[in-house]
């Protein structure tokens, strides 16, 4: 069966606007969970990601990024932040449904097709939105249904026998799972490349 994933970009979108949107009220100078990011960079790199997907589909570049970053203005109050991410995944969401299966982009990690765009928002969605909730002291558990496609997109070596969400906090070095071999990894990187 085909990874319908414009609608998992929206419902991620939905998702990360819901979680942000609860945390509003805070002070985003703060860091973002176990980052060294404060909240702010880390929706800002948040927002360069959504849109830049978007944009490298369209551009279509072979060997670079594009020249335009869409970060958060310093200063932006956190809701209008949270706004930004729903339009940037609407955007993409779009350009998804836009783009022929046989566009390729430039990704540093590997040469990407819209699927694999997609599934690189997602895990951003997801992942950087908890982020930002831990380090507003909430504990906002992932959605296994939107975890499961990505990791197998993104992490073909992915260990089995865990819950999705377990698997891709691991993968993104968030966790460590009950294992040999899989304490919490230092340094890890998504598989970019067309499967």
């Amino acid at each position: 069966m085909t990874t319908a994933w414009p609608d998992l970009v929206t419902e991620a979108t939905i998702f990360s606007t819901s979680v942000l949107g609860k945390c509003t009220d805070q002070d985003w100078s703060r860091t973002a969970g176990e980052l060294e990011w404060s909240c702010y960079d880390t929706v800002s790199h948040l927002s360069q990601a959504i849109y830049g997907y978007s944009a490298l589909l369209i551009a279509q570049p072979t060997d670079r990024y594009i020249g335009v970053r869409f970060g958060v203005d310093a200063g932006t109050p956190p809701e209008l932040a949270v706004e930004g991410i729903q339009v940037g995944g609407t955007l993409l969401e779009s350009t998804l449904l836009r783009s022929s299966p046989d566009v390729r982009a430039f990704h540093s990690w590997g040469t990407g097709d819209p699927a694999g765009y997609a599934a690189m928002a997602v895990l951003e969605l997801l992942v950087h939105s908890r982020d930002i909730a831990q380090g507003f002291g909430l504990e906002q558990p992932l959605p296994d249904h939107l975890c499961e496609p990505t990791v197998q997109r993104l992490f073909p070596q992915a260990p089995t026998g865990f819950s999705p969400s377990e698997t891709l906090l691991w993968c993104t070095g968030r966790i460590a799972l009950d294992g040999p071999g899989l304490e919490r990894q230092k340094q890890w990187r998504w598989y970019g490349d067309v499967r």
